[in-house]
């Protein structure tokens, strides 16, 4: 859902409304890895305290919970803008952690490639078999143990059958 500035402004009070500013894109970059860790927590204790104030004021809606001010709530709009509002914001801080995350682990496999090839080239320099993981007589033929029957398995079917229709022939003429 799209909520304008305007409307971020008159749901959010004054330090709610800073810490959801620096969740923006560009702002967001630039901030350091501690203090993103920080925001995110500020943001998700915001978005806690804003879900608590809906549910409730939701309950006295509804008739389920006696009001908390001098008189009753008609609607929570206000309190599910400043919701919807906070978790956006903590959904924009939780896919820049992500970024991060995935850019330290692409950087690891880079680095790590660059040491393995770092290392093969001086084993060709010093001439050291670089892998020295390898068979040394490769493939060996592993012999059968089951003996070798020489008869067509067509043939071997062929005589089963046989051998069942006689059978079944001889039981008819007994009976």
């Amino acid at each position: 859902m799209a909520v304008t500035r305007k409307e971020e402004e008159r749901a959010l009070n004054a330090e709610e409304r800073e810490v959801v500013n620096s969740s923006r894109h560009p702002d967001v970059q630039d901030v350091a890895d501690a203090d993103l860790d920080a925001l995110q927590q500020r943001l998700r204790h915001f978005r806690d305290k804003a879900r608590t104030l809906a549910n409730q004021k939701r309950r006295e809606i509804r008739g389920k919970a006696a009001p908390r001010g001098s008189h009753p709530v008609t609607s929570d709009e206000g309190s599910s803008m400043k919701l919807a509002v906070i978790s956006m914001a903590l959904k924009r801080v939780n896919a820049e952690v992500q970024r991060r995350d995935d850019f330290a682990k692409s950087h690891s496999l880079v680095e790590n490639a660059h040491k393995a090839l770092l290392m093969k080239q001086q084993s060709e320099k010093n001439k050291i078999p670089f892998n020295t993981r390898h068979a040394n007589l490769g493939i060996r033929d592993i012999p059968d143990t089951k003996t070798v029957s020489l008869i067509n398995p067509m043939e071997r079917g062929r005589q089963k059958k046989a051998a069942g229709v006689a059978q079944a022939r001889r039981d008819n003429h007994n009976a």
